[in-house]
Parts: C-alpha cells; structure tokens; sequence
C-alpha cells in the first residue's frame, strides 16, 4: 500500500487531492428490516490485518511528508439486499482472500428471519466508511552534490 500511495502521490500535481475511502476496521451489523422494524441477527467477526496495515501506510506517507490530511469524516453505510442468494454471494466476495472465520451461523439466522417475514424482508449489512481527503505536498528540494563529495 505504501508503493500504491507514492505512486499517486508522484502522478499528482502540486496541490492536488487524493480521496481514500474505505471500510472502517468495525464488526459489521446483519439484521433484517420488515414493516418498518429492524431485527438485528448478528455482528459478523471479520479480521481487520489489511485494514490496519491500509492505516499505517496512509500515516507513514504523511510522516513523509509526501500528502498531508486534509479532512476526514465517518458516515454510515447500509448495504441493503432482497435475497438470501444476494447476502451469500455478498459474503463471498467479503471473503475472497478467506480470511473470514465462517458465519454459516449467521447465514441460518438470515434464512430463518427471510422465512418468517416471508419474503417482504430486507436484508441490511451496516458498517461505517471513512473518508479522508489528503493533499500533495510540495517537494522539498535536496542539496545538489558537489562534484567532489563522497
């Protein structure tokens, strides 16, 4: 991730932005919602290595002086499904580098509740996003060497 953000930090002009928009490293909330209520099934436990790795790239290409912060902000975020076959192939994808322990417990709590509502439910996977906005710095200039320096 480090290389990835010099590289844009290099193909950026003077001054220009760099939007990182991301998942916060948050247990993310399934639930159901039916006729105006929300049932919530369960917290999924992911892990969040590559999450905080993303962060401490992010603070080591400021501490570099490379980008500077220039905002951030979290807001929700609800990814709202209408199938059973819609959450497992989300899940999938979620899972495509298998490091996600396995919820088929929570696949039978989101069946169950589907069955119960009878097909006017909805599923909702909550979790937060955050946005930070970074800016190029400018470079500084290193001393030229001198001919005879070693």
């Amino acid at each position: 991730m480090v290389h990835a953000l010099r590289e844009a930090q290099r193909v950026l002009k003077r001054g220009g932005l760099l939007v990182d928009l991301r998942p916060a490293a948050v247990h993310r909330r399934v639930g159901v919602s039916y006729e105006d209520r929300y049932r919530l099934l369960g917290v999924m436990r992911e892990t969040f290595d590559d999450d905080r790795a993303a962060d401490r790239a992010v603070t080591q290409i400021q501490r570099e002086g490379r980008l500077k912060a220039e905002g951030r902000t979290v807001f929700a975020c609800n990814r709202i499904m209408d199938r059973l076959g819609d959450f497992q192939e989300w899940l999938a994808d979620f899972d495509r580098l298998g490091k996600l322990p396995s919820h088929e417990w929570l696949m039978r709590r989101v069946k169950q509740a589907l069955d119960v509502a009878g097909g006017k439910a909805r599923i909702v996977v909550s979790g937060p996003l955050i946005l930070r906005v970074l800016r190029k710095q400018e470079a500084t200039s290193q001393p030229a060497k001198s001919a005879g320096a070693s």
